[in-house]
């Protein structure tokens, strides 16, 4: 069964950090992403999961740059070491921008520079889950922003630990065709996003995303992970969030 998650970003200028832990738990919410680490201790005593952090710091500049793979690399083993600690399932990693270089040049920097953290992401039971962002609107030129390239750098991979954050609001942007990708490649999603498209806002009958079936496909794919709702609400947060909820029952 899909958990929810509601997330931290997106609720924190409407918010206080009582009210996004109150709010979460009452709502019948599994867990929240991307809470600062400051925050931690107040959504774990809540008995609430941290379901994911980043796994390393930028952007933009990252894992398909091969200058960076040595930082990344100690930024990425010492946040693992951190999500064993406080029980973290997921870390959010990201290829950065293109920068001018060919996606098979990017393809092949990223993978090198993930297979260096792989085997530790596996002995700690650990997923890296290499988002997948849309370069059309909201992050210009970033490079993992299809999920054929995505696929082809797990693939080389090759790890269980190694997996794409299929976020379903960028790829709408980027590709349609949710259902059917879904059904495709979820052996290499190890977690999601949602938003409403456009706006970024929450799901409903005011953007073009039908997320009841794309839920019902996650479901049929056996996926036990989390769905993080990552989106701007346009309405009072308790009931965009209480929308999101009712998505998955």
């Amino acid at each position: 069964m899909i958990k929810m998650a509601t997330v931290w970003w997106c609720l924190e200028d409407l918010l206080s950090p009582e009210q996004i832990v109150d709010v979460t738990q009452s709502l019948g919410f599994a867990g929240i992403e991307l809470a600062p680490k400051s925050e931690w201790s107040r959504v774990a005593d809540a008995g609430l999961t941290i379901v994911s952090h980043r796994g390393h710091g930028t952007l933009e500049d990252c894992l398909n740059v091969k200058a960076n793979h040595d930082r990344i690399e100690r930024e990425i083993l010492a946040n693992i070491e951190l999500a064993q600690t406080w029980e973290v399932p997921v870390l959010i990693c990201f290829s950065g921008n293109r920068l001018g270089m060919t996606d098979e040049q990017g393809a092949e920097n990223t993978t090198a520079g993930l297979l260096r953290v792989a085997r530790a992401a596996e002995e700690a039971g650990v997923v890296l889950a290499l988002e997948l962002l849309n370069s059309k609107i909201d992050h210009p030129g970033y490079q993992c922003d299809r999920t054929s390239w995505g696929v082809q750098v797990v693939d080389a991979v090759a790890s269980p630990s190694v997996k794409l954050l299929y976020d379903i609001y960028h790829m709408q942007i980027m590709e349609g065709n949710i259902i059917r990708t879904i059904q495709d490649n979820h052996q290499h999603f190890g977690h999601y996003h949602l938003a409403g498209n456009p706006g970024r806002n929450e799901p409903g009958y005011r953007q073009e995303i039908n997320y009841p079936p794309i839920v019902e496909a996650i479901q049929a794919t056996g996926y036990s992970g989390y769905l993080g709702a990552e989106f701007l609400p346009s309405i009072d947060p308790r009931d965009a969030l209480q929308a999101a909820r009712e998505l998955v029952r």
